[in-house]
């Protein structure tokens, strides 16, 4: 008796040859689609770039703009958070804080990737006495805290006559110039470890050299992690310049600053509560929603996670 099997239906086998092929970026986001967490707080970060990015539409009044008879008023309906001390629409100043701390956020990483991936790739690619050379000045950057260099050169440069001192294009700076540690180091492990690889074997042999490897070979395979740093790195930036606001040596007045705000609300704290409270929880919600967005990629982009996901 024989036995007849049924072809699969023509539909299927037809949306089958049509599937897009997998790859692993179209495999972290679908893994990155299903951490419910990571996709609510990239939703939070997302209000709050729209926040930034359109402070002058959404704040009900300037960040500046002062009305003293209106100072120290609790929340109410002209003014959905409160006053500060001299009548600013606290509203409108979180509002601008998410501009200033988004703007420090971003260009520390934009800087700290300009020189951390130039020096880990000219130390992963060329080793030797280059590679010697980048590494122990990345020990002696990693033995200074990161907060005492940037007290040391805002501390600097407000002494000058050059400088202005504490601002938004000082603090960037400030703390740009130490956060490209931990970038420099990843990028170098990372090319360590991949030019061992056939392939880069492979384009020795046909000639290629070694910035050439490393740029279309090295580099874009080590993307994920770096994008992971990058990430994770964008909330300890926001961090440092509210700590650094906080203590004085941060944004100057009248450009608002989350941790500024805190601590002015320090003298009040007793009687006018929201002072303190509002731009606290902001920057909480801020800090916490970059880190389960920088976790949420960490797992999408292992792709040993692949098979248990």
């Amino acid at each position: 008796m024989t036995t007849t099997v049924a072809a699969p239906p023509l539909i299927a086998r037809t949306e089958t040859l049509a599937r897009p092929p997998s790859t692993l970026w179209r495999d972290a986001m679908r893994r990155f689609s299903r951490n419910k967490l990571a996709v609510g707080s990239l939703a939070i970060v997302a209000v709050l770039a729209s926040m930034a990015i359109f402070a002058d539409l959404l704040s009900p009044a300037r960040y500046d703009f002062s009305v003293l008879v209106d100072a120290n008023q609790f929340p109410n309906g002209r003014h959905l958070l409160g006053t500060d001390g001299v009548g600013r629409d606290f509203l409108s100043r979180i509002i601008y804080g998410a501009r200033v701390s988004l703007t420090v956020g971003f260009s520390v990483q934009a800087m700290a990737l300009c020189i951390g991936l130039t020096l880990g790739t000219l130390a992963g690619s060329f080793g030797g006495w280059l590679d010697y050379i980048i590494m122990r000045f990345v020990e002696v950057f990693t033995a200074v805290p990161i907060w005492l260099f940037a007290l040391f050169l805002i501390s600097v440069w407000r002494g000058s006559d050059a400088i202005s001192g504490a601002g938004l294009i000082n603090v960037i700076l400030a703390i740009g110039l130490i956060g490209w540690i931990d970038i420099c180091r990843l990028t170098r492990a990372q090319l360590l470890s991949l030019r061992e690889k056939e392939y880069v074997l492979a384009a020795t042999a046909l000639g290629a050299t070694r910035l050439q490897i490393a740029r279309r070979h090295l580099l874009p395979n080590a993307l994920a992690p770096l994008i992971i740093a990058v990430t994770l790195g964008i909330p300890t930036a926001i961090f440092t310049e509210a700590g650094l606001s906080f203590l004085g040596f941060g944004i100057n007045d009248p450009l608002p600053s989350w941790g500024k705000m805190i601590a002015d609300s320090l003298a009040y704290v007793r009687v006018y509560w929201y002072l303190g409270l509002f731009p606290t929880l902001v920057l909480a919600l801020t800090m916490l929603s970059f880190s389960f967005v920088g976790d949420g990629m960490r797992d999408a982009l292992d792709p040993r996670l692949g098979e248990r996901r």
